[in-house]
């Protein structure tokens, strides 16, 4: 059964409400169920005590919240995710990661492209954990491009838990493009290059 109150609508598109803390930060309100005898078994019900401001978490944006990041995403944490300790496994991050960079090519027009016949293949992964998330937690996933190199790109990513802006794990990785067939390292193209250079600006480390 979908954890929402409107099955038709696409998760990560509900409204949901964020109230500003000192500090300018954002908490996230959650919906919370009740029982109510004189209608349906449960009803959603959300505790509203000061004032908020209603908005939709979109799937995933541009953003200047958090520079040098210029991309974010957003990702729920599913009880799969967690383990024994009840706060996410360790590996679970990369996953997070990987949805954020898919989503920041779609962003720039470059998802697909050269599909199967050149990929980008996982050299390294430096990943760095600040805090524990937990089931159900609304995570921001922010990423960004920084350096292109001959025949690799070098991003830069970080996961913020929306509820308090705490800052849960980064992560620093390298990807390689590769001829498929040939399994081999090829360049970087001169279309990919000119998309992320446009939208990360200055903060891009590029080599010609």
């Amino acid at each position: 059964m979908p954890d929402h109150d409107d099955p038709g609508r696409p998760f990560f598109h509900r409204p949901v409400e964020l109230r500003r803390q000192p500090g300018g930060h954002h908490r996230l309100e959650r919906d919370t169920a009740v029982a109510d005898p004189t209608r349906s078994p449960v009803r959603i019900e959300r505790t509203a005590a000061v004032s908020i401001l209603p908005v939709t978490v979109p799937f995933a944006q541009p953003t200047e919240r958090r520079p040098p990041f210029r991309f974010s995403a957003f990702a729920r944490v599913w009880f799969s995710d967690t383990d024994a300790q009840g706060i996410v496994y360790y590996g679970r991050y990369l996953p997070y990661f990987d949805h954020a960079r898919v989503e920041y090519h779609r962003q720039l027009g470059l998802f697909g492209m050269g599909r199967g016949e050149r990929e980008f293949v996982m050299r390294a992964s430096h990943v760095v954990y600040e805090a524990p998330a937990v089931f159900d937690d609304l995570l921001e996933i922010f990423i960004r491009t920084k350096r292109i190199g001959t025949t690799s790109v070098t991003s830069e990513c970080a996961a913020y838990r929306v509820e308090d802006d705490a800052l849960m794990c980064t992560a620093e990785q390298t990807m390689v493009l590769v001829d498929i067939a040939e399994r081999r390292p090829i360049s970087v193209s001169k279309e990919y290059r000119r998309a992320v250079a446009e939208f990360e600006g200055a903060g891009l480390e590029a080599v010609a």
